[in-house]
């Protein structure tokens, strides 16, 4: 396989995402599932109203909608990497392009949320740091990633496209600020199931979340791509892609 030129990595899962854009809502199914079961979890933990919030990485807003059907929000802060996901924000929302670690972030918030997202944060203990220092004391973080689990498959056949912090349920405790408390922390993995290897490669294409992964593909190497995965993974039900979802609600001390 060739080399992709060497371009950083925020801007590779950026061009990624942003050729997925127009696929990505109604193909990512489980991200709108994990994004869901955030909120389910913070609702009853958090105020139903908040003064300001900020969501990062809003995507399509697979979060943002079930967030503001569920909380009052008088001051809605969103950012994505990608500029083209001001169009899925709601009229009331104030959308900032960019990484969310090079921002200036608002002050005072109520809420910093997200989903799906964390996953692609470089050094995520300093983007925590960083992060929590805008909540007001009592803020919420809200925030659902990946464990090491996630895409497991592709990782043994020797794919680069796993993103830098994949981090397991526990491991969250040592990489959170001190001020700090988790009030709730949960994994549960799930699989999508697909007829072949190469309808695993369209949904990671069309959910734009092989933003990492460094290789072109030839025919010869998409043929031999579906030959490993289903000796290695293939059942009579089809071949497996497994998501590792972690949910975590933490609230800064008063």
């Amino acid at each position: 396989m060739k080399d992709i030129p060497n371009i950083p990595t925020q801007g590779k899962v950026q061009q990624s995402f942003r050729r997925g854009l127009d696929s990505y809502h109604n193909s990512a199914t489980h991200q709108a599932e994990i994004a869901a079961r955030l909120i389910d979890l913070l609702k009853p933990l958090a105020p139903s109203h908040l003064e300001a919030a900020l969501e990062f990485g809003c995507g399509t807003g697979h979060l943002t909608q079930p967030l503001i059907q569920n909380i009052t929000i008088d001051q809605l802060h969103l950012n994505d990497l990608v500029p083209e996901c001001a169009s899925f924000a709601p009229p009331q929302a104030q959308f900032q392009a960019g990484e969310i670690q090079s921002l200036t972030l608002p002050k005072s918030l109520d809420l910093i949320c997200s989903a799906s997202t964390v996953q692609w944060l470089d050094d995520l203990p300093s983007a925590l740091a960083t992060l929590t220092q805008s909540l007001k004391p009592g803020g919420w973080l809200a925030l659902s990633g990946f464990g090491s689990a996630q895409f497991h498959e592709l990782i043994s056949l020797g794919s680069t496209a796993a993103a830098p912090s994949y981090v397991d349920a526990e491991g969250w405790r040592s990489i959170l600020p001190s001020n700090m408390t988790v009030k709730h922390l949960s994994q549960g993995r799930r699989v999508a199931w697909f007829d072949s290897a190469k309808d695993v490669l369209k949904h990671l294409r069309d959910t734009g979340v092989n933003g990492a992964a460094s290789q072109r593909w030839t025919a010869a190497d998409l043929k031999a791509f579906e030959t490993a995965y289903r000796k290695r993974f293939g059942t009579p039900q089809g071949v497996p892609l497994t998501y590792d979802p972690v949910w975590l609600i933490a609230q800064k001390a008063g």
